[in-house]
């Protein structure tokens, strides 16, 4: 029987990673589309900064994969720490500036941060046994539900520390950055052994991708991160377009208000928004794991899409502060259950020496997927409508053909022929 006691440690320290670290992911979400409508000449540019963080990640995803297979997972996860300091401090220098370009050049360099982070869930799978690594994978996962309470309440706290707005955010990332990397001075995975020439080679990429298990599994990721990433990009500028234009809440309770004092509201109610949907998108991870081993992973990953659908149904019905919090939360919960899913069937699909170049092909792709779907959402939200209602029903409309595309694969995958044992 294996001893998952190493195992354990890893992912008490990628736990406490993923609290501490991801808090930056939040809080850039938060307010990098808003910093973004004041800095961009035209409001449909406005979620560029936060396209280009996922575009970062996409880029850096294969290089970092690479960074990690020939020295180690602790040197990726500090190149991803360096990118996300570096990056918070070009963001930082463009607010004060005033100067978008340079504002989108520090997002980029965040996406390195960004691609890092999600090879926590891979580096939990590392050294678990075959039973323990599904539940490992779920309990990384979970480490953001503390990084869903931190983050949105360091957007409270810092957005208006400085005169100019979310300056001090930027500040408080560069700090989350340089402390939470020692955490991984404390991990314990082996270094992957040089290949020699009885190394065996492995499937190449196009092998890689062509396996059935394999391709639904980097479909449904994709999907579930993306649709999630759609909607929730957009979500701070419909709750505050939606404000400030008296749809969101009763006149009553912003009457009086200054328009500045209303902004700030409305601002503290997307991140309230925003910190619910992040909740919903860990919290599950403490039993996810276990529904998994229970109930198959086919079936997880199908409950993740179908709740999906749900998440834009809700949203669709209007746009009251209630409606917000149910369609965000069930867009937290149906990624968790899709994502994790597919993680899980991913691991179990390849052999431990195709892990660095099918980890790295699984997110180039996957961000991809999101890239497009965060430049989508600025157009959607913005120009899409003649108003953010209008915008923010387009964004949940345009989910519909992907998660046809996702649910048809894994039935697909479910009721094929299974291929004949040796």
């Amino acid at each position: 029987m294996i001893d998952d006691k190493r195992a354990k440690r890893n992912v008490a320290v990628l736990v406490a990673a993923q609290a501490v670290l991801g808090a930056q992911m939040p809080m850039l979400f938060v307010v990098a589309g808003l910093a973004g409508t004041s800095l961009a000449t035209n409001v449909c540019f406005a979620t560029l900064p936060i396209s280009m963080i996922v575009l970062g990640s996409m880029l850096s995803a294969t290089p970092v994969s690479a960074v990690m297979q020939k020295f180690g997972r602790r040197t990726g996860f500090f190149l991803g720490a360096i990118g996300g300091a570096l990056g918070a401090v070009v963001g930082a220098y463009g607010l004060y500036v005033s100067s978008f370009p340079i504002f989108l050049a520090g997002s980029l360099l965040t996406g390195v941060y960004m691609s890092a982070q999600g090879f926590y869930r891979f580096a939990a799978a590392d050294t678990a046994s075959d039973a323990f690594r599904p539940r490992a994978i779920s309990y990384v996962m979970a480490g953001g539900l503390l990084s869903a309470v931190i983050g949105p309440q360091m957007v409270k706290l810092t957005a208006d520390a400085y005169v100019v707005p979310f300056l001090g955010t930027y500040v408080a990332v560069i700090g989350i950055n340089i402390v939470g990397s020692l955490l991984f001075l404390l991990i314990d995975i082996p270094k992957p052994e040089a290949p020699t020439q009885d190394s065996p080679i492995g499937r190449t990429r196009l092998e890689l991708i062509k396996t059935p298990r394999i391709a639904v599994a980097i479909i449904c990721a994709t999907v579930a991160y993306a649709l999630m990433n759609l909607v929730m990009t957009s979500t701070p500028l419909a709750v505050v377009g939606c404000g400030l234009s008296g749809d969101l809440l009763p006149l009553s309770e912003t009457e009086g208000m200054t328009l500045a004092e209303q902004r700030k509201r409305f601002v503290d109610l997307a991140s309230n928004v925003v910190s619910g949907h992040v909740l919903a998108m860990f919290a599950p991870s403490f039993f996810t794991g276990h529904l998994i081993a229970r109930f198959g992973v086919e079936r997880i990953m199908g409950l993740g899409i179908l709740i999906l659908g749900v998440a834009g149904i809700v949203a669709l019905q209007g746009v009251q502060l209630e409606n917000f919090y149910i369609a965000l939360i069930l867009l937290g919960l149906g990624w968790n259950f899709g994502f994790i899913g597919a993680t899980t069937m991913l691991t179990s699909a390849h052999a431990p020496h195709e892990r660095g170049r099918m980890q790295g092909l699984n997110d180039l792709i996957v961000f991809g997927g999101v890239t497009f779907a965060s430049l989508a959402s600025g157009g959607l939200m913005n120009c899409s409508g003649g108003s953010a209602v209008e915008g923010w029903a387009a964004v949940n409309w345009a989910m519909i053909p992907f998660l046809a595309l996702a649910g048809g694969s894994l039935i697909w995958l479910v009721t094929r022929p299974k291929p004949q044992a040796a």
